[in-house]
């Protein structure tokens, strides 16, 4: 991301208020972080010497309860992206109704360099520096870019050690063993798949006649393309770092995923070899960005033919590539909606790990069905109403939750002098 990323971040929230009913104190709160540590670890490395490696926690807002948000370990992470990613935590959570609020993490490193125990000196030592930071009723971390199940163990057994007693809830995305959720493995994908069953009933879409491409075949993609093919739906395109397979008559998901974790790579047998940058402007039904930020841009938004963006990736499109689909009639279902479905199930592991009672599969999954379906017709029928893109819909239903929020305790018109 740019170091422009956090103003980026502030112009939907300013897009949002003009639709919204917030209080404009609401909306000054909300342009700045409530909590922002920067962190030097220390790490000792295999050979011996130490490297001091820089981190960040935000919590940007805990008006609604706890901040919530992921901790990513990555060379380009940077203060502006912690808060960006913090700020779009937030709305996210609102959005789909959690009582929660926003939070983001991350350290700048490069954990492929990094041996197995490095990575666990590096994790532990994250925890043990931003460990007055989170808590169970304060900010809860989870997985994100680069960062798994396993390292979420060692953060949870280093902040357990920290205040003597084991605290499962402080940490979501872990295995199961150690009080993970059933269901969060695909949480991501099967929220977008809810919203995606919703559109073809609206759009009276036939799933064999769908057509679907995904760019980027990591946890979510993977996901989303598996749950889309199962369905019958037609997935035409799947990418990579290194590339992408197209085949008009739909690619075998099921071999390519079999190819995937046994290679690395995709199946270019299946089909036809494009770019990452083809893909993005293929004429289907459905396109997934599932990989980076900013991939749809002002320069190449005018050739996307897509009739819907399901936008898995955490900001895939730039708020000029925006207008440019809104004047196409490209419905953009943006990412604190389309990808909330990994938090949600955060919340609901956060959930039984405070009450000890832990749920089936099943319930897991028809309770996310139920979030993700209200919240995208609550999204869609103020979208309707106000006659404006469904990204602006979505920040201004979500300003509206945390005004109200913000807005209990009083606002200037509750304290002036009559």
């Amino acid at each position: 991301m740019a170091d422009d990323v956090f103003a980026e971040a502030l112009k939907r929230l300013d897009a949002a208020a003009e639709h919204s009913q917030a209080h404009p104190e609401t909306v000054a709160r909300l342009r700045r972080p409530k909590h922002m540590v920067e962190v030097s670890i220390p790490v000792r490395m295999d050979d011996g010497s130490l490297e001091l490696l820089t981190g960040y926690r935000c919590l940007y807002d805990d008006t609604r309860g706890p901040g919530k948000g992921g901790i990513r370990f990555h060379p380009n992470v940077s203060a502006s992206e912690i808060k960006a990613l913090a700020f779009w935590m937030t709305f996210k959570c609102a959005v789909v109704g959690l009582p929660y609020g926003g939070g983001k993490g991350g350290v700048i490193v490069d954990p492929k360099k990094l041996s197995g125990l490095e990575l666990e000196r590096l994790s532990r030592g994250y925890i043990r520096a931003v460990g007055r930071s989170i808590g169970p009723d304060t900010d809860v971390p989870a997985p994100d870019v680069y960062t798994n199940a396993r390292i979420m163990a060692w953060m949870m057994d280093e902040y357990s050690l920290m205040v003597g007693q084991r605290t499962p809830a402080v940490i979501t995305g872990k295995p199961i063993s150690l009080g993970g959720s059933l269901g969060r493995d695909d949480a991501t994908a099967r929220g977008a798949y809810y919203i995606t069953k919703e559109l073809e009933t609206i759009r009276e879409w036939k799933p064999e006649s769908t057509t679907v491409a995904v760019q980027g075949f990591g946890n979510a993609g993977q996901h989303y393309a598996r749950l889309c093919a199962g369905d019958d739906y037609k997935v035409v395109a799947i990418s990579d770092s290194r590339g992408a397979v197209y085949n008009s008559d739909g690619l075998d998901i099921r071999t390519q995923l079999q190819v995937k974790q046994s290679t690395g790579r995709l199946d270019a047998s299946g089909g036809k070899e494009i770019t990452n940058e083809e893909l993005l402007e293929l004429d289907v039904d459905i396109l997934a960005p599932a990989a980076l930020e900013n991939v749809i841009t002002s320069e190449n938004a005018a050739r996307i033919s897509a009739g819907v963006v399901m936008e898995l990736a955490n900001g895939p499109t730039t708020s000029e590539a925006d207008r440019v689909l809104s004047e196409n009639d490209i419905l953009v279902v943006p990412d604190i909606l389309a990808n909330a479905g990994g938090v949600t199930v955060s919340y609901f592991e956060w959930v039984q790990n405070r009450t000890g009672d832990y749920w089936k599969l099943e319930a897991v999954h028809e309770r996310l069905g139920e979030i993700m379906r209200r919240e995208f017709h609550a999204a869609n029928r103020f979208r309707r109403k106000h006659q404006i893109p469904m990204r602006t819909a979505v920040y201004a239903l979500a300003l509206d939750r945390l005004g109200e929020a913000h807005e209990a305790m009083g606002t200037s018109s509750t304290f002036s002098k009559r």
